[in-house]
């Protein structure tokens, strides 16, 4: 069983944890309706992608 020979220091501690911090998520707008959309998705407004209409949405 690993048992720990010093204290971590919170510098220490705080430099490996460093990497764990959230990001917020990317957004773009469609082109079609103007509504944030994530890339490389298909609209739930409006059901279409690149231009073209992909699914029928119903109103």
């Amino acid at each position: 069983m690993a048992v720990q020979q010093r204290r971590v220091s919170k510098s220490r501690k705080g430099m490996r944890k460093s990497h764990l911090a959230l990001t917020s998520p990317t957004v773009s707008t469609c082109k079609k309706c103007g509504k944030t959309v994530k890339p490389h998705h298909i609209c739930k407004n409006c059901g279409y992608y690149n231009g073209k209409k992909i699914v029928n949405i119903k109103e």
